[in-house]
């Protein structure tokens, strides 16, 4: 499955058009990485828990848009973009999304 953020893959055309794709993830955080992020804040520094939780989820929620454009006869998808935004009534959770057009390739 080809991924990409351009509206064509160079040197294929595409032949049809099989509609917008998701995928979404909605990750907590835990108490345990609150506290490492909290010390990383405070001492300053990278907050490698918070990273890996955020690389994990956009990687699943890719996972997830590709997934759905093979169930729906797809070669690629085109034009895609990841938004990410922390929900929740104390900004707890963390939700990725990535969104494109399923193709089908010459």
């Amino acid at each position: 499955m080809i991924v990409t953020t351009t509206p064509s893959v160079e040197g294929r055309r595409i032949t049809e058009y099989r509609g917008l794709v998701f995928g979404e993830v909605i990750s907590g955080v835990n108490f345990v990485r609150d506290i490492a992020a909290g010390l990383s804040n405070f001492f300053g520094g990278r907050s490698g828990s918070y990273e890996e939780e955020l690389v994990n989820a956009r990687c699943q929620a890719l996972d997830e848009m590709a997934r759905r454009a093979a169930d729906c006869g797809a070669d690629a998808v085109v034009g895609v973009d990841v938004d990410y935004e922390v929900l929740g009534s104390d900004n707890g959770m963390l939700m990725v999304s990535a969104s494109g057009t399923a193709v089908c390739l010459d």
